[in-house]
């Protein structure tokens, strides 16, 4: 039996996680997670979903700020085991860490060598791309630029968002590792280096990011609400004050950029650059998240056609 060392945060990482626990080829020594963060305007501390699976299973759970020179590194180190998966942990691992092991491979949500970094699958759907992956890839010091053990790849389509996609992707991810992670270790399967001609990035999304551009077409704006929900969720202005969009759709029509060219009781349209969108779930500042219908019959219900978007 392959004792591992399992590292990761979120719930894409949870599912990696259970499939490895239910495989009774593997046992899992330890966990590694993020620290317990504040979540929500209660500030309610909130363990990990990785945290809450190990616990469940009765695992060790180590969870330093930072891993490089750590009292838990050591204590990892001293387990023994004979490799360490990771899968969207979200810390860079010390080569003195990687090399104290047989092996050390990660599952990332990117169709590798594009988009390396941590928000893969926000600026896949964001920049429209039609399919979205998983790569198995050896840990090396350099972020997400290690040999290639295996790609599985799925369609993005426009039902699709960055919960869905998360969710589809970890059992995709799950699954390539189970299936791949025996032939790698006998050294049948033989990793393949990543062309870094052809790299690109994907850091994690900043708050400039999640504005909307109402200048860009309605595809584009599209696109970028549906990469930024469920979060971080993108934002416009009205009045000034922030305005989140939590889902629209494509619509007819044309204006200026920003401008509401229709109105009824139920629904709101708003130009872009090119074409139009229709607001369908949205947060205005100081209120929590409703249809749209509830929202211009209350706190939106002076907008008028010609108003401004975006100011």
């Amino acid at each position: 039996m392959t004792k591992l060392i399992f590292m990761g945060t979120p719930d894409f990482s949870a599912t990696v996680l259970k499939g490895l626990l239910a495989d009774d080829r593997y046992e899992v020594l330890a966990v590694v997670t993020q620290p317990d963060r504040a979540v929500g305007r209660k500030k309610e501390i909130k363990m990990t979903p990785v945290k809450e699976v190990a616990l469940e299973h009765n695992l060790p759970v180590y969870q330093p700020e930072k891993i490089s020179g750590s009292q838990e590194m050591e204590d990892i180190m001293a387990l023994g085991v004979d490799g360490i998966v990771t899968a969207a942990f979200g810390q860079f691992l010390p080569m003195k860490l990687i090399n104290s092991v047989d092996f050390a491979v990660n599952v990332h949500a990117s169709l590798l060598p594009k988009y390396r970094g941590g928000a893969p699958i926000h600026y896949a759907i964001i920049n429209g791309e039609k399919e979205a992956g998983v790569t198995i890839m050896e840990m090396v010091a350099k972020m997400d630029a290690g040999d290639m053990v295996a790609k599985a790849s799925i369609a993005i389509t426009d039902e699709d968002n960055v919960g869905t996609m998360f969710e589809k992707l970890a059992v995709v991810g799950r699954d390539l590792l189970l299936e791949t992670l025996p032939g790698y270790m006998a050294g049948d399967i033989k990793p393949e280096p990543q062309d870094e001609s052809q790299a690109t990035f994907s850091p994690n999304i900043n708050p400039e990011e999640e504005r909307v551009d109402w200048t860009k077409s309605s595809r584009e704006i599209f696109n970028h609400v549906r990469g930024m929900y469920p979060w971080p969720v993108a934002h416009t202005l009205l009045d000034g004050n922030r305005f989140k969009l939590y889902e629209v759709v494509m619509a007819e029509g044309q204006g200026q950029p920003g401008q509401i060219i229709a109105k009824t009781k139920k629904t709101l349209v708003v130009a872009t650059g090119s074409g139009a969108i229709e607001l369908k779930t949205v947060q205005p500042a100081g209120k929590p998240r409703m249809a749209i219908k509830d929202f211009l019959n209350g706190v939106g219900r002076n907008l008028e056609v010609g108003d401004y978007f975006g100011k």
